[in-house]
C-alpha cells in the first residue's frame, strides 16, 4: 500500500476541472454559511477524525474517478492540518492553496445556504481580537488591581507562540464551539 500524500492545488486547477474534486470545507459551520465553494460539504476541522469513514469513502470514490478529495478553509492553513490528519489515517487529500479567500479573489462565485448569507468573522480574525482583548485585560488588571493578572497576558503570549510553532490553535478550537460559529 502506498503512503498517503498531502497535495496542494491552485484555484485555477480546481476551477478548470471542478468535477474531478470532492470538496470538503473544514471551517466552522458559521464560516461555511458565510460562503463556500460550489458543491462543498462542511466537516469542521475538529470533526475530521470523527468523520474518517465517510472521508475515506469519499477519497476512494474521487480517486476512482480520476479526481481527489479537496479540503478547503479560509486561507489554506486548516486544510493543510486536516490533510495531514487524514494522511496519518491513510487517506490522501489535497488542500486548496489560499482557500476560499483565493477562490473569491480569483473572481469565482461562492455558494450560500438557502436561507441566505451569514456574516461571520473569519476564525483568524476572531482569534486575533480574542487574544488582543485578553492581553489588554491582563495588562489593565495587572496595572490597576493586582500584578498577578499580568500572568494572563503572559499565558496568551505563550499560547500564541505555541500555536505558531505547532501550527495548531487551541483558541480557535474553543471559539469554534461558540454559538455564532455553529449552525443556525
Amino acid at each position: 500500500m502506498s503512503t498517503p500524500q498531502t497535495l496542494a492545488v491552485t484555484v485555477d486547477q480546481v476551477h478548470a476541472r471542478p468535477e474531478e474534486f470532492t470538496v470538503v470545507d473544514v471551517r466552522t459551520p458559521g464560516e461555511y454559511d458565510s460562503g463556500h465553494l460550489p458543491g462543498a460539504v462542511n466537516i469542521p476541522l475538529d470533526r475530521i477524525t470523527d468523520s474518517l469513514p465517510e472521508l475515506r469513502k469519499a477519497a476512494e470514490h474521487a480517486e476512482g474517478t480520476g479526481g481527489a478529495l479537496l479540503l478547503v478553509c479560509a486561507s489554506g492553513a486548516r486544510s493543510r492540518n486536516a490533510a495531514r490528519a487524514l494522511a496519518d489515517h491513510g487517506v490522501t487529500a489535497a488542500g486548496l492553496t489560499g482557500g476560499t479567500g483565493a477562490w473569491s479573489a480569483g473572481g469565482y462565485a461562492l455558494e450560500y445556504p438557502a436561507e441566505g448569507r451569514r456574516a461571520v468573522w473569519a476564525m483568524e480574525r476572531q482569534v486575533r481580537i480574542s487574544a488582543g482583548t485578553l492581553v489588554l485585560l491582563g495588562l489593565a488588571l495587572g496595572t490597576f488591581t493586582h500584578p498577578a493578572f499580568l500572568l494572563l497576558s503572559a499565558a496568551v503570549a505563550g499560547g500564541l507562540v505555541f500555536s505558531a510553532l505547532t501550527d495548531t490553535c487551541a483558541m480557535a478550537s474553543v471559539l469554534g464551539r461558540l454559538p455564532f460559529n455553529r449552525r443556525r
